[in-house]
């Protein structure tokens, strides 16, 4: 308990809590200080709270540019709504384009849509001003202060402590992998029902995926702005090895089925399996911990010894079963205690590292790292090509603008206390999936009722001032760090602190803490229903879309991993680029499933299919990985040319099933007589060598490095080949039934 507190107060969630508090506390105790009124504090406290959703992990210049543009914006806002929203006549019609505008910038990206939200939020508590003593256009100035207040403290607790940030994704990164590690040591034992452990490593894909995206921007631009500093390459190097981590345990490919079959009655031996990945996965969260200084490095060398017990059950397992009979399950498990003894071998990399590592000559910089970092596209003409129907920002804007203008007309109707809190619950509740606002409505109606039972009981117990400044304090740092993490307890503090502060000033905060139910529960309904019946976006009518890119990813990544396989040596920019795009797509096309399956029944057309399509694209990547892998560290021979027989029928099925999902007319199929040719060359090549080592053994002779290296690529690369081909086959079958 005490350890999870010390994390929680150590986690850049809280850090950045606490620098909300701060920055919206000094103003306040200035203004009355200074000024005997709060009014002006206020003021910049506001622009210091619409300012901090920009405040996300990235780069320094990003968040430079996305704050400043938060800053513009919510200035623009206030001034416009304030000066008018006096006038019925002309603050509907201003609503309108506001909103839709507003929230239309979304459609630049993650970090545009965050600048969307400060808006929104400017837009809505504009309509709360009611000063009398400063005019509009200075409560506005006063939010542009606010704004650079709160910019100031931010890029200032950046500077003085770079790291806090850099080592908290690097934990989040440690933990994650750590956790899909561990299920793939859970999949290869469980025997019954694997769906709901792959759907957890669907969605801890996706969650990877982010994170590498925002590591990459940090650390490759800090190498980019500031040099290649000692720091850095170690940060870089540790990265790379927790990407080959990842992508090793995606890349080796286990056909649970056939594992099943193989060792149904020796179950044991996949157990002493299971016991080592746990051991990694632990290893990993023991390297999180010693980031963050909970534990000192610990260099564990139980490895060996695991690993010969696993040798030892395989050796039982070949003398009880019989050499002959034995020889698909022994080869199967020593493939799967060399890809175990790679992933030992990167986690020691990394203790090294970590471990006064000094030998920075052989910390080299990832060539052409700046390709690495995913571009900003602020290009304007994403404007133009998005105002379409077809386009989910364009609809999403739209059901936005008509559900913010229901929510108006509803509290001018209904003539509730504070109206604006229901244009407040639609603005950060309402999300361009139907899915995330379903589950954002309900976590924030839980938190709102949660936050006032809390409320009142503690009203019923005191009515001292200076408790309830001190619990409406604690209640913002707390509701603010936890918002991202846990919507719905972050709802619930947050509750508490808009109760307490009102009861600062408010006489009757019983009737406040009643309005501000009511008002959430109008706008959590108006919010789903809008989802719901305006222009919904419903994920099995765009999930081909998610498809057809990752498809596309996989056609580029296999012409890359076929170039690499001619020219041998390291593997190019391009091949890495193309390998990032694969893996980025398919955590996309993760993602959009899991959306899927949150929605309505009734919308979830074709999904069992749906769902045999996601575990193909997700086995085909590992495939595609796994042979990768194969030509970056492997010695190889002469490209022969049944490969590229069996390539271009690849790529043909693929860009087949591309044409079906966007309505094109199906290329003809390439004839098999090729490609039957050229699976029977490699079998015969196979059993040549085969035929080769045969003679070897009748002479006693032990096997020549020579033929090892050469059985070894045929076998496994005619494999991957096959497996490659069927399963694009089997997606061009699958995405005609969608």
């Amino acid at each position: 308990m005490v350890k999870k507190l010390i994390r929680y107060l150590k986690s850049i969630y809280f850090i950045k809590a606490v620098l909300i508090a701060f920055a919206m506390a000094i103003p306040v105790l200035v203004s009355v200080y200074f000024f005997d009124s709060p009014e002006i504090g206020f003021s910049i406290a506001l622009g210091a709270i619409f300012c901090a959703p920009s405040d996300i992990n990235g780069s320094l210049k990003h968040k430079l540019y996305g704050i400043i543009a938060s800053i513009v914006l919510v200035f623009v806002i206030t001034l416009l709504v304030g000066y008018f929203s006096s006038s019925l006549i002309l603050i509907i019609p201003l609503l309108i384009v506001l909103v839709f505008t507003v929230s239309y910038i979304s459609v630049f990206g993650f970090r545009a849509s965050l600048v969307s939200l400060a808006g929104l939020l400017s837009l809505v508590l504009a309509f709360a001003y009611q000063s009398v003593e400063i005019s509009i256009f200075q409560h506005s100035l006063f939010i542009v202060l606010g704004g650079i207040w709160y910019l100031f403290l931010t890029i200032s607790t950046q500077l003085l402590w770079p790291q806090v940030q850099t080592d908290y994704l690097f934990v989040e990164l440690l933990e994650k992998t750590s956790e899909f590690i561990r299920i793939r040591g859970k999949l290869l034992v469980e025997q019954h029902d694997r769906s709901k452990l792959l759907e957890q490593n669907f969605k801890l894909q996706t969650e990877l995926n982010e994170l590498h995206e925002t590591i990459r921007e940090v650390i490759l631009e800090k190498r980019l702005s500031s040099g290649f500093s000692n720091r850095i390459r170690r940060q870089q190097l540790i990265f790379s090895k927790i990407i080959e981590i990842y992508e090793l345990a995606i890349s080796n490919t286990v056909d649970y089925n056939k594992f099943d079959d193989l060792f149904n009655e020796h179950i044991e031996k996949l157990d002493e399996f299971k016991v080592l990945i746990f051991e990694i996965s632990e290893r990993l969260m023991h390297i999180s911990k010693v980031i963050l200084k909970e534990e000192k490095l610990e260099i564990n060398n139980t490895y060996k010894v695991l690993l010969k017990k696993i040798h030892n059950h395989i050796e039982i397992y070949k003398v009880n079963v019989g050499l002959q009979e034995s020889r698909e399950g022994v080869i199967l498990l020593l493939n799967f205690k060399a890809y175990q003894e790679k992933q030992l071998n990167n986690l020691q990399d990394i203790f090294r590292i970590l471990n006064n590592y000094s030998k920075n000559d052989t910390i080299r910089g990832i060539k052409d790292a700046e390709q690495f970092i995913t571009p900003q596209d602020y290009d304007f003409r994403k404007l133009k090509s998005n105002f379409s129907f077809k386009a989910p920002i364009f609809r999403h804007s739209l059901r936005l603008t008509l559900t913010m203008l229901i929510g108006y007309i509803v509290g001018l109707t209904l003539e509730l206390q504070q109206p604006y809190w229901i244009l407040l619950t639609i603005v950060v509740i309402m999300r361009p999936s139907y899915s995330l606002t379903k589950e954002r409505s309900k976590s924030r109606v839980v938190g709102t009722l949660i936050g006032a039972a809390v409320g009142i009981g503690i009203i019923f117990l005191t009515q001292n001032i200076v408790v309830y400044i001190l619990i409406a304090s604690l209640s913002l740092i707390i509701g603010f760090s936890l918002v991202k993490q846990n919507y719905r307890n972050g709802a619930a503090f947050i509750t508490l602190y808009v109760i307490f502060m009102y009861a600062t000033i408010h006489p009757n905060i019983l009737t406040v803490i009643e309005f501000r139910v009511y008002d959430t529960l109008i706008g959590s309904t108006l919010a789903f229903i809008g989802n719901y019946l305006f222009w919904p976006a419903w994920e099995a009518k765009s999930i081909k879309e998610f498809f057809s890119n990752s498809l596309n990813g996989f056609s580029d990544y296999l012409k890359q991993i076929d170039n690499l396989y001619h020219v041998k040596g390291e593997a190019s920019t391009e091949l890495k680029l193309a390998r990032k795009e694969a893996f980025l797509q398919v955590g996309n096309l993760n993602a959009a499933y899991q959306r899927l399956v949150q929605e309505p029944k009734s919308k979830q057309k074709n999904v069992a299919t749906i769902y045999e399509l996601i575990t193909i694209c997700n086995t085909y990547l590992s495939a595609l990985s796994s042979l990768g892998m194969f030509f970056r560290t492997n010695k190889t021979g002469e490209v022969p040319v049944q490969f590229e027989v069996f390539v271009k029928h690849i790529l043909s099925n693929l860009e087949n099933a591309i044409n079906v999902l966007n309505n094109k007319d199906v290329e003809s199929y390439l004839k098999n007589d090729d490609l039957l040719n050229a699976k029977k060359n490699y079998i015969d090549n196979f059993q040549s060598l085969s035929s080769q080592r045969d003679v070897e053994i009748e002479k006693g002779l032990p096997i020549s490095k020579e033929t090892k290296e050469q059985l070894h690529e045929t076998q496994l690369v005619f494999e991957e080949l096959r497996w490659l081909y069927n399963l694009s086959d089997n997606l061009v079958k699958k995405v005609k039934q969608i």
